[in-house]
């Protein structure tokens, strides 16, 4: 096998092909160190914490297992019902030399078996043994391919499970849920299920009874009205709505150890924040928290303590009397029931993470708050009218004024730290030398899913073709066929097929959440000791 280095955090660990991944991510179950591990068509990610093992030694203990060769275990089987009209039908029937009734039937007649979960959650990569299926990507993905279409890409089979980007060739439709919260597992095509396809005529029924019909959203994605909150709350004491910012969102330190699900860790932009303006209300460091891209407008009600980090801009707290004081940084501040909060566009940064003692009680979905934009999994994005119950989880005292980070304005110039790899290899010398040689600058297609960065010179590949889907980290450095390259955030895809040519360090992660559109970016190769 070949080890690479995927961040400060991650090792991404080559396969001879699927079957070796599959048993390799079986054999370093229970590793000492390591995270998590997202297996991929022919590698393997290992995330681990750098304070419990070093790189050097999880590398070696890795390169030293050895393999089960006993048959992978299976976790049960489902049939999925599919009517085969799919838009790209004719066209993945004429790439493989076959007529588009010839790939349905042998699409019927293989056996399938889930391979490994990524890209969102519920999307499993389904394998069979007939060679048939290897179906080239389309050539310009869909900003939009609609909830259960039945997709084509490589060797696999997929259902996407919501709506979504995506450059699979779609072959059909089906009603199965491919993700339900409340199931066990929630995922209907996990890893190891063997998957029989079955073609239907008239209207899709379910694969499962009536009874068990779900929606593929895991959580009610209306608003956070009251119906949707924690009802054990035992505090009066909540935040309304009043105005919403660009995006604002419930957020806490995450759900890291899902992959196995197809569910990434998601979670806060900038932990730094969070953990700051907890700090300063008394909460424990992951508390949920609000995180707001701009200026919003929050009420009030009951009493409580809040506090703001991050971005930086004006802050404003307005009493019932119209009477208005000015909040400082990182400094917490009492309210009362009326009390209004203002946040102005920010001078600096881009989110805001405000912070209420006892944290902001909304119902956890996998053992976690926060809101993933690009799963669906989580509280919807807040609108005017929503209102938060506030929790009792302070552990702590409040504490005094945290002085203000220097965050980048638009125009500014940013220094962030990265590794190199794992696809370097894929990009000409010239390539790399224009990574850390050339200014990027954010552009406003940006979001929560990753910065779109944009440069005079497009990084230049050594290597063509596809990349088989394998594993990205947060702060993945993933670069499109454009040349242009995407910097992965908190809810990127698990995996891709993009060549991904370096990844921030921890530590430059918390910067890259707060970048707005227009920073110019320098990437800068870690030194290595």
């Amino acid at each position: 096998m070949r080890i690479l280095t995927a961040s400060d955090h991650a090792l991404l660990v080559e396969a001879a092909d699927l079957d070796e991944a599959m048993r390799l991510n079986l054999a370093w179950d229970g590793l000492h160190g390591v995270v998590e591990r997202i297996p991929g068509a022919r590698t393997v990610l290992v995330r681990f914490d750098p304070l419990a093992v070093s790189a050097a030694d999880l590398a070696h203990a890795l390169a030293a297992t050895e393999i089960d060769t006993a048959h992978l275990p299976a976790t049960g089987e489902v049939t999925v019902p599919v009517r085969y009209d799919g838009e790209d039908l004719d066209e993945a029937a004429s790439l493989l030399g076959v007529s588009a009734a010839e790939l349905v039937n042998r699409h019927l007649a293989a056996d399938w078996k889930v391979a490994f979960s990524g890209f969102a959650p519920g999307f499993g990569y389904v394998v069979s043994s007939d060679p048939l299926f290897d179906v080239p990507r389309r050539s310009s993905p869909r900003t939009r391919v609609p909830a259960g279409s039945v997709a084509l890409a490589g060797q696999f089979t997929g259902v996407y499970p919501r709506e979504s980007p995506g450059g699979w060739q779609l072959i059909g439709r089906t009603d199965a849920a491919m993700w339900d919260i409340d199931r066990d597992p929630p995922a209907l095509l996990s890893p190891g299920t063997t998957v029989r396809f079955e073609q239907v005529r008239a209207q899709i029924v379910m694969a499962e009874n009536a009874d068990d019909r779900a929606d593929a959203r895991p959580v009610a994605e209306g608003h956070a009205s009251a119906e949707a909150l924690d009802p054990g709350s035992p505090t009066s004491a909540s935040v309304e709505i009043v105005r919403p910012s660009l995006q604002l969102l419930v957020q806490d330190a995450g759900r890291p150890g899902f992959a196995a699900l197809g569910v990434s860790a998601s979670g806060v932009a900038d932990r730094r924040a969070m953990r700051e303006a907890n700090r300063a209300v008394g909460n424990a460091s992951g508390a949920a928290v609000l995180e707001s891209v701009g200026g919003a407008v929050l009420r009030f009600r009951g009493s409580g303590v809040g506090a703001i980090s991050g971005a930086v801009g004006s802050l404003d707290l307005i009493d019932a009397d119209g009477v208005t004081r000015r909040i400082e940084h990182g400094t917490p501040f009492a309210t009362v029931d009326g009390d209004a909060l203002t946040l102005g566009h920010p001078t600096s940064g881009l989110r805001y993470v405000i912070a209420v003692r006892g944290g902001v009680a909304v119902e956890p979905a996998l053992d976690s708050r926060a809101s993933d934009t690009l799963a669906g999994l989580g509280p919807a994005p807040l609108a005017a009218g929503d209102v938060l119950r506030v929790g009792d989880s302070a552990q702590h005292p409040v504490e005094p004024h945290a002085l203000p980070r220097a965050l980048p304005a638009p125009g500014d110039l940013v220094d962030l730290e990265i590794t190199l790899g794992p696809r370097d290899d894929w990009f000409t010398a010239a390539a790399l030398g224009t990574l850390t040689g050339q200014e990027w600058t954010v552009t406003p297609r940006s979001d929560r899913v990753g910065i779109r960065l944009e440069g005079a010179v497009p990084l230049e590949r050594s290597v063509s073709g596809e990349l088989p889907s394998e594993g990205a980290v947060t702060g993945a450095i993933q670069v499109p066929p454009d040349g242009q390259p995407v910097l992965f955030l908190p809810d990127h895809p698990l995996t891709g097929g993009y060549p991904i040519i370096g990844a921030l360090t921890d530590r430059s992660l918390d910067l890259a959440g707060q970048l707005p559109p227009g920073v110019r970016v320098r990437f800068t190769v870690k030194e290595t000791s």
